[in-house]
């Protein structure tokens, strides 16, 4: 099926404003001209996308699904539109980055300040998803690279193990738990706690921990980055569960005690996934390599 774009967002003004009256206003469109368009759309799908009803219109099942990938198809091309118009400003690559709390955080602005130091024409969209949707983002072709951790289904994707993420409990030197040094994470969960903002995927995986419990942690505040969790931490706020690469990065300059925890899901393999390796653009291939000679052993 060929889509009309004009079309398409005459379909999605329908759907968000309720009517096709409201939906040709907006599209500048009389309203025949809308309910035409509207009446081809459902004769090229042969099947009804809405009903009218007193006060409006109603999308159908059909209708719904159009809806979702009308909004994808959109958001596509303008995408494209946009990248055009920054090669046609020189630009020779765009790389397009699907990534894990941890990796946005805490990974990748150590290596890609240099990276596109010595690429000075590749632009990069790093974007900061839940370690599920990220394979189905690069099978997709939405991303060129996604990094995850832990156990993850990857769809069949190649799928490239670079280092290992362990989490550890963090608190300040005052702390009664500094002293220990191990610590199971339940035994945690009585304590104030700082935490990621809503949507970080590690706090998204704690959720669960947690849940599959039967408890919840106590966050008192919850913060965008992990170096503001450790200032946080040091104060004496609360505890918090941190990657043990920014832990230790900020141990001796915020007072901070580290403790290892006993939980089994603390320690996580991280994983580069690509559609084929082989067939990378050359400047996404060196990504590729800067990470894993990054995390090498010795």
């Amino acid at each position: 099926m060929q889509f009309d774009q004009t079309d398409l967002r005459l379909f999605l003004a329908v759907a968000e404003i309720g009517s096709i009256t409201g939906a040709a206003e907006r599209q500048h469109l009389s309203l025949g001209a809308a309910s035409a368009r509207i009446k081809a759309l459902e004769s090229k799908c042969e099947v009804q996308l809405l009903t009218r009803e007193a006060r409006g219109v109603r999308l159908l099942p059909a209708g719904e699904a159009l809806l979702h990938h009308a909004r994808l198809l959109l958001a596509q091309a303008e995408q494209l539109r946009g990248e055009l118009h920054e090669y046609r400003g020189g630009l020779r690559g765009h790389l397009r980055i699907f990534a894990n709390t941890t990796a946005v955080t805490d990974l990748l602005p150590e290596v890609l300040p240099g990276f596109l130091n010595r690429n000075p024409q590749i632009s990069v969209d790093l974007q900061e998803k839940p370690n599920a949707l990220i394979p189905r983002g690069v099978l997709d072709g939405r991303a060129d690279v996604g990094i995850v951790a832990g156990q993850v289904d990857t769809l069949g994707l190649e799928s490239i193990h670079f280092s290992t993420d362990r989490l550890v409990l963090v608190t300040s030197r005052k702390h009664r738990f500094a002293k220990r040094r191990r610590i199971s994470f339940v035994e945690t969960l009585d304590e104030d706690a700082i935490g990621m903002q809503q949507g970080s995927t590690l706090q998204a995986f704690l959720s669960q921990i947690t849940d599959n419990l039967g408890k919840h942690q106590r966050l008192r505040v919850r913060l965008s980055n992990f170096d503001a969790m450790c200032r946080m931490i040091s104060s004496g706020v609360g505890i918090g569960v941190v990657p043990e690469s920014a832990a230790r990065r900020n141990k001796d300059a915020m007072q901070l005690a580290l403790i290892e925890l006993t939980d089994p899901w603390c320690v996580r393999e991280r994983y580069l996934l690509v559609r084929e390796r082989a067939r990378l653009p050359s400047y996404a291939g060196e990504l590729v390599d800067i990470l894993c000679a990054a995390h090498r052993p010795g």
